[in-house]
């Protein structure tokens, strides 16, 4: 029988398995590594946290690889992990220092930070996909981390919570900057990715996948690049101005146009060529991405 992650509750649980003093405050904490005290084999069947959890990594001791190319900078990084996700201890905790950020999503049910932070799209992204920082990312976040530290031991009070709640926003807006820093500092490796999609899809449409498969999801595509959905979204974004689900689109609509052009099959057999279960679905994509109907594209298509 296979065995469950371990399911923490709670911050103090958290701690205590870690091998810390219970928190200064029930809903939000930091534990410095340096100090834990735990076997990794403990955790081998890995974690799941009903909070966020955001590592500090300040050194690593160990080869950390990014994707299949090498990070920009050795100084340190950060990954992001939020409630539900399942987390592998020994490979997040072992081989690095620094220290680790916990928020439960009841220190920011009050606030605008409850439904904002949902567009941080990097608690989806993999450990494999983490944040590394050049050596003066790592002292702005540093200095993030020592406030809200500060805030925990010295003044919690009816002010603490909206000054960490602030501190909490500046470091996901700055973590937002340095990944955009990563992209583009990247772009060699990231065009190898956009490369790939390109014949992935090129490759999943010529071989007429779509019509036993359907159109292929964001989730296929990613898992066949490795890469986690919401990281290859954002990575083609910020390359090409377009997440996944919209190249996609385009790569169908492409051969959507190959097909009309050559004037072998009716229109709704290239929608179900194309994956559509009803050529209604496909006339108004094929509507909203060329501003012709199919017909009317065919139509054009032939008159010149």
């Amino acid at each position: 029988m296979k065995k469950q992650p371990k399911i923490f509750h709670s911050l103090s649980e958290l701690h205590k398995a870690m091998g810390q003093p219970k928190p200064l405050h029930p809903l939000i904490s930091i534990i410095n590594y340096g100090e834990a005290v735990f076997d990794p084999k403990d955790f081998e069947n890995g974690i799941i946290l009903d909070f966020y959890k955001i590592s500090f990594k300040t050194s690593f001791n160990g080869k950390i690889k990014y994707g299949h190319g090498f990070y920009d900078f050795e100084e340190g990084g950060m990954s992001f992990v939020g409630p539900g996700q399942v987390l592998k201890m020994q490979e997040e905790e072992a081989d690095y220092s620094g220290m680790s950020l916990h928020i439960h999503p009841d220190f920011i049910r009050p606030y605008a930070l409850n439904s904002n932070i949902k567009q941080y799209g990097f608690f989806g992204y993999t450990a494999s996909e983490g944040l590394y920082l050049s050596e003066k990312e790592k002292e702005t976040i540093l200095d993030v981390y020592k406030n809200i530290q500060n805030e925990l031991n010295e003044r919690i009070d009816n002010f603490s919570q909206d000054v960490m709640i602030s501190q909490i926003e500046l470091l996901l807006n700055y973590s937002n900057r340095f990944y955009n820093r990563q992209f583009i500092t990247r772009k060699a490796i990231n065009n190898d990715v956009l490369v790939k999609l390109e014949n992935l899809l090129s490759n999943y449409f010529n071989d007429e996948k779509a019509l036993l498969n359907g159109i292929p999801t964001v989730a296929f595509v990613a898992e066949q690049l490795n890469l986690s959905s919401r990281y290859l979204s954002d990575l083609l974004r910020n390359l090409s101005g377009q997440n996944t689900q919209q190249l996609i689109h385009d790569k169908l609509i492409e051969k959507a146009k190959e097909y009309i052009a050559k004037g072998t099959f009716s229109i709704s057999e290239i929608a179900y060529k194309l994956g559509f279960e009803h050529p209604q679905s496909f006339n108004k994509l094929f509507k909203k991405k060329t501003n012709y109907t199919p017909i009317e594209f065919q139509e054009a298509f032939h008159k010149n």
